[in-house]
């Protein structure tokens, strides 16, 4: 028999897991219709603990990842959520109890030695005809687009059997799909794998390079002609770790370190630029720029000033939540004809926020349009975005919706209204969650003016926590 969850912060409110795995082939559209040109799957991936924790000890990024697919077409939509089947949720269910940790550093109970910890909670990606559940400290796990019924864990036909980062990159005019991996020579190295993937999901390319210095390396950048890797000083001491440390800790004293190549050149070409300490989770996108002789690497991310949801390297200052630090979009331009290793850095809006999206077509390209979640109020613990935020870098143009008291947005998802749409022409999806409900809703909005409002909003069955990514499939 299961135990009741703890009184955790981050098990409370819409960060608590739902139990129950259901689907409804019929939802109701409570608020306007469904775009005629609307067709295809949101899939929504982030932890959803399948028991309580061993101990005091409890991470948000280490509860079993838990798949949430709300399928799009003529006007109709469904929904469907699945646990991801890994081979520690298939132990555990067997079990009928937590046999894995979900503290950093902590161990397994009586029965879970030996099972490989994989949460496959960050990030859902379709690529080369299968839909990828991603966690940054193991290979992907494959699973049906329809049904979400879990394949296996993928290593791309055995070529390729390390970690993956949850972020890959998929290049809009190749379909190739770039990624890479940290601690790729064990728990601590500093070691980084680095592939390349074409369209049809092959390995193509896999090469291995060592870091200044071992990290949480959760992203990375690319551009149609480069290849950027941050190393942040969330470190990963083994030293330390030994001693009884926290395994991941803020320690500005290691700085920023910004490794840049060509995407047709070896690892052994990149060139290191730094800079000062920060945390980037998340860039919004990149793009290589020739001008007047030069040339310039343009990185927009979401800057933090230190890294949240960790401790300093003392064990002080364990964040729970954003609210202590949040982000900033700033843009990062490196000079590569230039002598210095620093780097420009300039801030693009004012409104805090994270998970930055663009329209995917022009991922690694000159761009316009972005998207990210933002805070209008200050944020408060277990109460995090209330706002979506439509940028435009071109002017500065802020448009924004906020869609009430109690109501909090997930990460935007922008669709295309066509193939051949101008950059930015189409719609956001998102999740909204609202507390007085204790219900999620689907929104649509129209990135022609999204402050006028949802042009649908879809009741969901059941409550979607609190997650990371989502990526959105076309229907066939």
């Amino acid at each position: 028999m299961s135990k009741p969850f703890p009184d955790n912060p981050l098990l409370r409110g819409n960060f608590a897991p739902v139990m129950a795995e259901c689907e409804a082939p019929d939802l109701v559209v409570v608020e306007g219709e469904l775009p005629a040109g609307l067709n295809g799957t949101l899939y929504r991936n982030g932890p959803n603990p399948m028991f309580p924790p061993l101990g005091s000890q409890h991470h948000w990024f280490l509860g079993e990842g838990m798949v949430h697919a709300i399928h799009v077409e003529d006007g109709r939509a469904s929904y469907r959520n699945r646990w991801v089947r890994t081979e520690q949720y298939v132990a555990q269910r067997k079990a009928g109890r937590r046999l894995l940790g979900t503290g950093f550093g902590e161990g397994a109970a009586p029965g879970g030695e030996g099972i490989r910890n994989n949460v496959a909670n960050t990030n859902i990606v379709w690529h080369g005809g299968k839909l990828l559940a991603l966690d940054e400290g193991n290979s992907p796990v494959a699973m049906d687009g329809d049904t979400l019924e879990t394949r296996g864990t993928w290593t791309f036909e055995g070529k390729y059997q390390g970690p993956m980062t949850a972020h890959p990159k998929i290049d809009p005019r190749t379909g190739e799909m770039l990624f890479f991996g940290y601690m790729a020579a064990g728990p601590g190295s500093p070691d980084i794998s680095y592939q390349v993937v074409d369209a049809s999901g092959r390995l193509a390319r896999s090469e291995m390079f060592k870091a200044p210095y071992a990290s949480m390396v959760h992203d990375f950048i690319t551009t149609d002609e480069h290849v950027i890797f941050p190393i942040f000083p969330a470190t990963i001491d083994v030293e330390r770790i030994m001693k009884g440390g926290p395994v991941i800790a803020w320690d500005p004293s290691a700085g920023t370190r910004i490794g840049i190549m060509a995407r047709d050149a070896s690892v052994d070409t990149i060139r290191w630029f730094e800079g000062d300490p920060c945390y980037v989770y998340h860039p919004m996108n990149a793009y290589t720029q020739r001008e007047g002789g030069k040339t310039r690497v343009i990185a927009d991310v979401m800057k933090y000033i230190r890294v949240p949801l960790f401790p300093d390297a003392d064990g002080s200052k364990a964040d729970l939540t954003l609210a202590d630090a949040p982000s900033m979009l700033v843009r990062w331009t490196f000079d590569l004809d230039g002598n210095s290793n620093s780097y420009r850095e300039e801030p693009l809006t004012d409104m805090g926020g994270e998970f930055p999206r663009l329209d995917e077509r022009f991922a690694g390209l000159s761009y316009r349009h972005g998207f990210y979640a933002g805070n209008r109020r200050p944020p408060a613990p277990g109460k995090p975005f209330d706002t979506l935020v439509h940028i435009d870098l071109a002017t500065g143009r802020r448009r924004e919706w906020e869609p009430g008291p109690g109501k909090y947005v997930m990460e935007p998802v922008f669709v295309p209204r066509t193939a051949a749409a101008p950059e930015g022409d189409g719609w956001l999806v998102t999740l909204v969650y609202d507390e007085a409900r204790n219900l999620s809703d689907f929104v649509v909005l129209d990135t022609g003016d999204i402050a006028k409002g949802p042009l649908a909003r879809v009741e969901l069955p059941a409550r979607v926590p609190f997650g990371f990514h989502g990526n959105w499939r076309n229907a066939a």
